[in-house]
């Protein structure tokens, strides 16, 4: 079984607070992804960036000070392409207020991917949550193939993203 890992795909980070050109030129790609993923009959999960109004006074918050991703707020939401290429009522949506998702690590841990003999993500930011989910994924399924599609992929800058991936070819995961 393949898992489909679509990393903070939401409205914040495409056209909102945080939002880039580069974000906004991915959706497309994010949602065909996901629409595959689908019709193959394969898992996709969602991790949402989750905060609340007390973001600033976050460790997180003091070194980005900038509110998005609040709780119930339309900069919360997943952007519509990808909320009309899922069907969320079958799909794991893990909230964070992390960079990674703990409770989706927890789930690994407690073998609710056992099934999974390969993982892919897309998503935002690259240089910061979809490395860190690769990462949590790598550290407790060492054995599986993790991949991360760049061009379903934004960083904060494109140096940046492409300084992701660089990092995460040395983590042994394949970039495509």
């Amino acid at each position: 079984m393949k898992l489909l890992v679509v990393v903070d795909m939401q409205n914040d980070f495409i056209n909102g607070a945080l939002g880039t050109q580069e974000a906004q030129a991915i959706v497309n790609n994010v949602a065909e992804k996901i629409a595959q993923y689908r019709k193959d009959g394969q898992k996709v999960v969602f991790t949402m960036d989750t905060h609340t109004e007390e973001y600033l006074h976050t460790q997180e918050g003091r070194n980005l000070p900038v509110k998005h991703c609040i709780k119930g707020t339309n900069g919360w939401e997943l952007c519509s392409a990808v909320k009309c290429a899922a069907d969320l009522s079958e799909c794991a949506v893990y909230p964070k207020e992390a960079f990674g998702s703990r409770q989706f690590a927890l789930d690994w841990e407690r073998g609710v991917f056992a099934d999974v003999d390969e993982v892919e993500l897309v998503g935002l930011c690259t240089d910061i949550c979809v490395i860190s989910n690769a990462m949590l994924i790598k550290a407790f399924a060492p054995e599986v193939p993790v991949r991360v599609d760049a061009s379903c992929c934004a960083g904060v800058t494109p140096q940046s993203h492409e300084n992701a991936l660089e990092a995460m070819k040395m983590c042994q995961i394949e970039i495509c």
